[in-house]
């Protein structure tokens, strides 16, 4: 125990020698903090999937169904009987809007009695809400143009006269999770947990790097010889570290006035699991690559487009399949998922387990490829000493 405290507090002083990534790590996010709060403060595609829940299942509801599935903005993912459960088929499919035909649409309009179709918006993202809200209302709006029309000229009226008169259904919106319609709930939390998977990584990008490169590997190999201890070693202190910049981050949140509802524990649950996973993709790369530049550059060439391709602002629906596995193994993508789910969307806690799987296995998958790796590294430093030691013996 004494020894791993000696080596930890090493780490320690390794981190605080290092000028430029002492900068990096404490500046970056206080800086984008700054940056990006000061931007937004003021700040209040195709195929994007919607729900319908048609309660009359009339000829008039599946006209409806049918015009929503020939607009290009949206698709219909799935007809629902009724109301309920709705919106966890919604998070499910990722659909933004959840359009509501109630029982007696058909015959309300046909004896005008102005029957009510209900739009759910789901605002935790601004962009696919606002254009699958569009594309509903353009096929609500030219609905009811046409049935009033049609109305109107059987009864003898002149089709301009027709096109002005009362409409034949009511469409009601109500917008759901609308506090990320405020750029700075939106934007703000999505870029600076970018910018704490990039510090993660530019510090454990050296982690291994630098002793192989400073030729110190084997005076901490002969330390520390099982890889899994080294290993805990070297991500013990930035698992500390995050402390501080999660803290550094709910004092961003107060000083904005961005409350953050939502379950305490879950969240410290997933915060950990992403710390984890960014921890052993970083120090994989820096054991296989044993210089620190190379390491640091295939590290932000990993972490630089990770909020672009997250699909948190930019559906990955949109994206190419091979962006959107590459996406995949990229921690922030789920831990961004996380984010939406539990602060944004306040879901049912139970729609997280499978972006937290997704973090657990890029862990799993990381740190066992590390402490092979790792252990392979430290067997052969040691066999190497063994042999100097024997050929220095049969010397003497």
């Amino acid at each position: 125990m004494k020894t791993i405290l000696t080596l930890i507090k090493r780490e320690f002083n390794l981190f605080y020698n290092n000028k430029v990534l002492l900068v990096l790590f404490i500046g970056a996010p206080i800086m984008y903090s700054v940056l990006i709060g000061n931007v937004y403060q003021k700040g209040k595609v195709t195929d994007l999937p919607v729900i319908v829940v048609d309660e009359d299942n009339s000829p008039m509801s599946h006209t409806f169904i049918n015009m929503l599935e020939d607009n290009e903005s949206v698709v219909v993912s799935a007809i629902l009987p009724s109301l309920f459960n709705s919106r966890d088929f919604a998070i499910k499919a990722d659909a933004t809007t959840v359009v509501h035909i109630p029982k007696g649409f058909a015959s309300g309009v046909q004896q005008n009695r102005l029957p009510e179709v209900t739009v759910f918006v789901d605002g935790s993202n601004t962009l696919t809400s606002n254009t699958a809200l569009m594309a509903v209302n353009v096929v609500a709006m030219t609905m009811k143009a046409g049935v009033q029309i049609e109305s109107q000229k059987k009864k003898g009226v002149p089709e301009y006269i027709a096109s002005q008169q009362y409409e034949p259904f009511k469409t009601t919106i109500i917008k759901q999770n609308i506090r990320s319609g405020n750029y700075l709930y939106f934007m703000l939390p999505g870029v600076l947990i970018t910018v704490f998977q990039q510090v993660l990584l530019l510090g454990l990008a050296l982690s291994f790097a630098s002793e192989f490169e400073n030729k110190t590997f084997k005076d901490l190999a002969t330390k520390m010889p099982n890889a899994l201890g080294l290993m805990l070693v070297k991500v013990i202190p930035y698992i500390l570290m995050s402390i501080g910049i999660v803290v550094l981050y709910w004092m961003v949140g107060v000083y904005y006035h961005m409350p953050l509802h939502a379950s305490f524990w879950w969240f410290i649950l997933s915060t950990f699991v992403f710390v984890m996973a960014v921890c052993g993709l970083g120090i994989l790369v820096s054991i296989l690559l044993p210089s620190q530049l190379k390491a640091t550059e295939v590290l932000m060439v990993i972490a630089t487009p990770a909020f672009i391709v997250s699909g948190f602002t930019w559906p990955l629906s949109q994206m190419p399949s091979w962006i959107q596995h590459i996406s995949s193994v990229i921690p922030t993508t789920h831990y961004l998922k996380i984010f939406r789910l539990l602060f944004i969307q306040q879901a049912e806690t139970y729609h997280l387990h499978m972006p937290l799987l997704a973090l657990a296995i890029i862990t799993t998958v990381c740190f066992i490829a590390a402490w092979i790796i790792l252990s392979i590294k430290i067997k052969k430093v040691g066999s190497i000493a063994r042999t100097g030691k024997d050929e220095k013996s049969s010397v003497t």
